[in-house]
């Protein structure tokens, strides 16, 4: 049988609130958001969301994606909204989505298209971080292909933001990682090394950064993965060290960027892979391109491609109903022997 290809994607929707007084919302994250919700509206909330559709719907050369994650929306109501702009398409999209511990009310989700996956026989859950108080969990789903029935294990990613500076926040994204790779140890232990996982996310750190090298072990070539050493021999664990592969370095030495902060460019949302499927034999799934998508009108601005936010009407001059988010998407084609 011949590969069949997926298209996956990844965005960060800046602050996909519900609308103001929503009676979704419980009642501390509405004292929360009080001042930046102030004028969103259910026209405001529905111009952001026409906005995002009209871009989802070109991704994958206007056939839209096979399965999407996202960040930065408030709840699973947001999303089926946001289904609601793609019907053009002619997909039968699902939503996966758990409420978080976040304590700004910021979840991830994520879309798929019911012809190309289904929700593997494993429970959807989600892993708590903890710093002085709860940081946003990650989000682990077990998809099965429908074709070819294989599972793949995607984990949606989230990691603290740089708002209190980028080496005073640091540590809580180095926490993060440091749970991210023993978590990969253990679903290798217990699935087998042979299973396909994918990390997709915001990771508010670049590529190069210790959070991801150090404590995630993610690296830029598959070599360091092949290599990878397994425990001493005393050991009745056979598992080898839980290294990934980093699918963005590539795009980095571009001078690719999916966030620009005060003028500089950074990578912060990234695809990483492990090693069932960054190994070039004998894996069900192997990596066909990887993309950030900066070419579509309207999305980005000026010589350096800087995405063009939406922002909220609190935000004075910030606010531009013709924006879309702070952050690029990212796109990748999976082959599936």
């Amino acid at each position: 049988m011949a590969a069949v290809k997926h298209f996956l994607a990844w965005w960060n929707l800046e602050n996909l609130f519900d609308v103001q007084d929503s009676p979704r919302r419980i009642s501390w994250l509405q004292k929360e958001l009080n001042n930046y919700l102030k004028g969103w509206t259910k026209e405001v909330l529905d111009k952001k969301l026409s906005n995002l559709g009209k871009i989802i719907c070109q991704l994958n050369e206007n056939r839209g994606p096979d399965l999407m994650g996202f960040c930065e929306i408030e709840n699973r109501h947001v999303i089926e909204l946001l289904v609601t702009k793609l019907a053009g398409l002619g997909r039968s999209y699902e939503i996966v989505h758990k409420d978080m511990s976040d304590q700004r009310g910021i979840d991830i989700a994520f879309i798929y298209d019911k012809a190309h996956f289904k929700l593997g026989s494993d429970p959807v859950f989600s892993l708590e971080i903890m710093k002085r108080t709860a940081t946003r969990d990650l989000l682990q789903v077990t998809f099965k292909t429908k074709i070819k029935g294989n599972d793949l294990i995607i984990i949606g990613n989230h990691w603290p933001s740089r708002s209190a500076g980028q080496y005073e926040s640091e540590p809580f994204r180095i926490m993060v990682g440091e749970n991210l790779s023993y978590w990969l140890r253990r679903i290798a232990e217990i699935k087998g090394e042979t299973m396909p996982v994918l990390l997709m996310g915001d990771f508010n750190d670049e590529p190069f950064n210790r959070s991801l090298t150090e404590y995630a072990m993610s690296v830029d070539n598959t070599v360091k993965i092949s290599n990878a050493r397994k425990p001493s021999a005393d050991s009745h664990i056979t598992v080898r060290v839980p290294y990934v592969y980093n699918l963005m370095w590539k795009l980095l030495g571009e001078g690719k960027f999916t966030f620009m902060f005060e003028g500089d460019g950074n990578l912060l949302d990234q695809f990483l892979v492990n090693r069932a499927i960054a190994l070039p034999t004998g894996n069900r799934f192997k990596v066909e391109s990887v993309n950030i998508i900066d070419n579509l009108a309207g999305l980005v601005k000026g010589e350096y491609k800087t995405p063009v936010k939406f922002g909220a009407p609190s935000m004075g001059s910030e606010y531009n109903e013709l924006g879309y988010s702070d952050h690029l998407p990212i796109a990748l084609v999976l082959a599936e022997e």
